[in-house]
């Protein structure tokens, strides 16, 4: 299924029933007084957030959704029925704003709490409702009000952990396959990732994280360039990012700290705050690289880098290092969330998805 992480929809709360005039007409009462009921509710529209669901691709062809109105109210003192409410199901982390405004309205990260997002109208009065001491025969009613209509726009951000940022065939998506249940497709040639792949992190006992992939990044990508920009949503919930750094490109003229650095200049063109966040460098490859060049390669790039965070180094396709370094994030994770940091919860939807133990 194609990932889809944006649409635009349209949703119409049902309108209220009209109130009804109307008097009782029975046999031996020739002034049987007002029985006019009042109008139905018009229907709610409702959104939740599922976790059986992973795309909005749904609201790419199904733009319209309208809530069924009340009906009108009746003779004898009949009420009308309310309208049937409408709930649109959408992936755990969307986020909905007004497409006219830009404005946030709702964010679904609680699976299966329903928020009411368009409100339906109420029913107008029938004449019953007029009757009084002095008015004994009203003929006055109201129409239904009319229910909430709104343009919105979908915006789905994944809920993880840990997002891995990089060029195109750093290995992200080997090293995501490596340590957690995610299955991304790998090959020898760069964007073979086209849409974000989550996977659950097994360190132990009720010890595990969310890790995100998403396409790789290239010069330019604040601007439009390549495909990682559409996904960079993607990473502002995390709790760290893992700079992936290939150590043994194809092309011995690309010089892997340049590419580090375009890598670095994007994030902070496209969101300073996603580029303040805590950020581990991993140099991946490292199999590729003879055994007596590694410490003087890692070397030689931390200090032109001009790196003075964190350094693992790893190959992602050996699993060489890997096993230090989640036992690394988890600690680092574990003690934001007990520090009441912001969430970047792990995703429902791969809560009991036979995840690998480490």
């Amino acid at each position: 299924m194609k990932f889809v992480d944006e649409a635009f929809i349209d949703i119409a709360a049902g309108d209220g029933g009209n109130g009804c005039v109307s008097f009782r007409h029975e046999k031996y009462k020739e002034f049987g007084g007002p029985n006019g009921g009042d109008g139905g509710r018009g229907g709610h529209v409702f959104a939740v957030a599922d976790p059986n669901l992973n795309t909005l691709v749904d609201y790419r062809f199904a733009r319209r959704h309208e809530a069924r109105r009340g009906e009108h109210g009746m003779g004898s003192d009949m009420f009308g029925a309310a309208g049937d409410d409408i709930t649109l199901r959408m992936p755990v982390g969307t986020i909905i704003t007004d497409a006219d405004t830009g404005a946030v309205l709702y964010e679904l990260l609680e699976p299966g709490k329903p928020l009411l997002i368009a409100k339906g109208g109420d029913g107008g009065f029938g004449n019953l409702r007029f009757k009084s001491a002095i008015n004994r025969a009203p003929r006055q009613k109201t129409p239904g009000w009319p229910g909430e209509k709104k343009s919105l726009k979908l915006e789905l951000k994944v809920l993880a952990d840990v997002g891995l940022l990089g060029m195109p065939n750093a290995g992200k998506s080997t090293f995501i396959a490596a340590v957690s249940n995610a299955r991304p497709k790998i090959a020898d040639y760069p964007f073979t990732t086209l849409h974000p792949n989550l996977g659950v992190v097994r360190v132990g006992p009720e010890q595990s994280f969310v890790i995100a992939d998403i396409p790789g990044l290239i010069e330019g990508a604040s601007e439009g360039a390549g495909l990682g920009h559409q996904f960079l949503r993607h990473l502002q919930r995390t709790r760290l990012l893992l700079h992936i750094v290939d150590m043994a490109p194809f092309d011995e003229a690309v010089d892997p700290v340049a590419q580090a650095r375009a890598i670095v200049g994007e994030l902070k063109k496209y969101d300073p705050t996603l580029h303040a966040k805590p950020r581990w460098l991993v140099l991946n490859k490292l199999d590729m690289v003879p055994l007596d060049e590694r410490a003087t390669r890692v070397k030689d790039f931390v200090k032109r880098f001009r790196w003075k965070g964190p350094v693992f180094e790893i190959s992602a396709l050996t699993r060489e290092g890997c096993e230090s370094l989640v036992r690394a994030i988890y600690q680092h994770v574990h003690a934001e969330q007990l520090a009441g940091q912001p969430p970047a919860e792990i995703d429902p939807r791969f809560a009991d998805a036979g995840d690998r133990s480490h």
